[in-house]
């Protein structure tokens, strides 16, 4: 196994805040620090003994946006001295935080390090091309950053378009793809209600007026939705009267970060560190980019073949919700019982800032697995431009 001697633990995340709410007037930076800070804390480390950051971010912003790993490590006060290092794989990159930080470690690069990561798609900006070089005659057009994100780097089709693809091949209902975002919705407010998403913030305070006020729940959840109000939605992305993808079964626009301690085994053990779960693998494949929303499907079953598992001997899944679709198709083509799965939320619910999605995914099956005493769970993700990502965990914590 590539990473037997690799251990997580002491997760942090910050809520996640819906887009131009809570967290849009908070620097990037200021919130990986944050949860670096709270996870240190929570593994009990002095941040001398951490050597290296790695920070997943698909969007710069601010002014230190292409160096915010560097500038997350030093916010947070890790030495000097430490490595730094940013690293992007679409809707995976926080996920991709976790293999990179556990790949320094292997080839003895590093010790002990933090896997963090984080977007504020809230501030990201609007770009004007024409101005660079001078802009002619006539108006000049701004284009939003976001589009950069949300558009398939292929066709220019909305990513929620690809989700109409996969919809379209295989003919899911608009029906099922509601009762998946409702049921995601319910589990959140179970999440909510019973402090298990709790465990995993560290609050923070954030600007309000001339004052600041704590900010400790997840902001996109929506409780009180109800499956009528879902059925009235209408297709967010095809006009034409046969859409079916909706912002009820999507995943939300949020702004946030997390962090998980990443370390050696034995050095694990010399500092104190309790070890909660092992990394035991991953993999990524490729699919066609117009249905990128199949992507956890080979991802997950190329996963199992390399560690020699099946679906049966996997106690929990964590399938980032992208759109609803992706879990259906997830579901439908692996045999993936619903039972296990998302139990606490997911994407449409909780809300998807790729930089953060896959550590706080990751957390959460580490939470759920510490809970119930299971063994394995996998954390799986579309991601963007055509590929899936699925890395398989470990309990220890039984």
């Amino acid at each position: 196994m590539p990473f037997r001697d690799v251990i997580l633990a002491a997760g942090a995340r910050t809520p996640f805040g819906d887009f131009g709410k809570s967290l849009k007037d908070v620097p990037l930076a200021t919130l990986g620090a944050h949860v670096v800070r709270a996870s240190l804390a929570r593994a009990g480390l002095d941040v001398r003994d951490v050597d290296h950051l790695v920070f997943g971010n698909t969007a710069p912003v601010d002014h230190d946006g292409l160096f915010v790993s560097r500038k997350v490590a030093l916010m947070a006060g890790l030495p000097v001295e430490s490595a730094s290092l940013g690293v992007v794989r679409a809707c995976g990159t926080g996920s991709q935080a976790i293999i990179s930080a556990a790949e320094q470690i292997l080839t003895g690069h590093s010790k002990v390090a933090v896997a963090a990561g984080g977007e504020n798609y809230s501030r990201v900006p609007h770009l004007v091309h024409e101005m660079r070089w001078g802009a002619g005659r006539g108006p000049v057009t701004m284009v939003d950053g976001l589009d950069y994100i949300y558009r398939c780097p292929f066709s220019r089709e909305l990513m929620g378009d690809t989700a109409e693809n996969l919809t379209a091949l295989h003919d899911y209902a608009r029906e099922d793809m509601d009762d998946w975002g409702y049921m995601s919705q319910m589990r959140a407010r179970g999440g909510i209600e019973s402090g298990f998403l709790a465990r995993q913030i560290a609050p923070l305070d954030v600007p309000e007026g001339k004052a600041a006020r704590s900010f400790a729940v997840d902001e996109f959840p929506r409780p009180s939705i109800t499956r009528e109000k879902l059925a009235t939605l209408k297709p967010a992305f095809r006009k034409d009267g046969k859409g079916r993808v909706t912002a009820g079964n999507s995943s939300g626009v949020t702004d946030g970060a997390a962090a998980l301690v990443v370390a050696a085994r034995g050095e694990a053990e010399r500092l104190g560190i309790r070890p909660e779960a092992r990394l035991i693998d991953y993999a990524v494949a490729g699919v066609p980019p117009e249905i990128m929303g199949a992507g956890p499907v080979p991802a997950i079953a190329k996963l199992l073949e390399r560690v020699k598992l099946k679906v049966s001997d996997i106690d929990y899944f964590e399938i980032n919700e992208a759109f609803a679709v992706v879990n259906l198709h997830a579901e439908k083509q692996l045999g993936i019982p619903r039972a296990i799965t998302n139990l606490y939320g997911g994407g449409i619910s909780i809300g998807h800032p790729p930089g953060a999605t896959g550590l706080r995914m990751t957390m959460t099956a580490m939470h759920h697995l510490a809970d119930t005493k299971g063994r394995y769970a996998i954390i799986s993700m579309c991601l963007g431009s055509g590929m899936g990502m699925a890395t398989l965990i470990e309990n220890l914590d039984r």
